[in-house]
């Protein structure tokens, strides 16, 4: 039986109150990891009645996205702790600079030093060049402005490159000489969905000068681009068109990129460091 090494090891997880990040904490847990959940929950474009509906009918879809990306890590949290291993979480928002740091201070109080930084979420409003692609429905497509710009890399591009300088500085304090750093991202650009992609190409690009200069002190930084996951956001009427866009005919599941992030994240991947790992099934 392989041993990935990973008991007592502190993993800091953003953006992990459902989806990919929330299996991947329990993922990281069962392997006897403390696990410290970083959450923030934004505005809904639909109302609590229509999120609970969704709930209720857990039918893919928008509303069910949200409905999820709703809830809090406290309800990760307290799963992970009835199996008998180790969480808490902390809400906070990651565009705002002074949270970093608050947020590091919190996880080493209640875990000690951090091992593991997974960089797991994201700002995504759908925006665009093109007039004509302006939309209203489901939840809007507008066109880019200096605002949204600024917000998209706040969240996806500064947070995370300032994130990465906190885990840095702290390891090379405490003279740290094993460490783990993953990111969540795309590494393609995404029509009406311009900021968010440009953003999230900047977080590849910070990984990977990451990987650079942080591997002689024993810190590997890879990146994980997944494809289609049903993470709640896709419709019925959709999944047979994307599940036939891969090679194994089927959506990607939160626990498939899960599975990816644990592997990274553990001993067997100590040779692994500035790659870009396509989780997607073979997309095509």
């Amino acid at each position: 039986m392989i041993d990935l090494k990973l008991e007592n090891k502190v993993v800091l997880i953003t953006g992990a109150n459902h989806g990919i990040g929330a299996e991947t904490a329990k993922m990281l847990a069962a392997q006897g990891a403390k696990i410290f959940i970083n959450f923030y929950t934004m505005e809904s474009p639909y109302s609590t009645d229509e999120m609970d509906e969704a709930l209720r009918k857990g039918i893919g879809g928008w509303p069910l996205y949200f409905a999820k990306q709703q809830q809090s890590a406290e309800i990760i949290v307290e799963d992970i702790r009835s199996k008998g291993n180790i969480a808490s979480a902390y809400e906070c928002n990651l565009g705002e600079i002074d949270n970093i740091t608050a947020l590091f201070d919190r996880c080493e109080r209640e875990f000690g030093a951090m091992d593991i930084l997974i960089i797991n979420h994201a700002h995504c409003v759908y925006e665009t060049f093109d007039p004509a692609l302006v939309a209203n429905e489901p939840f809007g497509v507008h066109l880019t402005n200096a605002v949204s710009i600024d917000h998209h890399f706040a969240v996806n591009a500064r947070a995370p490159a300032l994130m990465m300088r906190e885990y840095f500085q702290r390891y090379l304090t405490r003279k740290a000489r094993w460490g783990r750093i993953i990111s969540l991202t795309t590494s393609i650009a995404h029509r009406r969905n311009i900021s968010y992609a440009a953003s999230k190409n900047a977080l590849v690009s910070y990984s990977l000068s990451a990987a650079q200069e942080m591997g002689k002190y024993g810190i590997t930084v890879n990146v994980v681009c997944p494809g289609a996951t049903q993470t709640g956001w896709i419709a019925p009427e959709d999944e047979n068109n994307i599940a036939s866009g891969t090679h194994l005919g089927r959506l990607g599941m939160p626990v498939d990129i899960a599975n990816v992030i644990v592997f990274l994240a553990s001993e067997q991947a100590s040779w692994i460091t500035g790659q870009i790992i396509y989780a997607n099934g073979g997309q095509k």
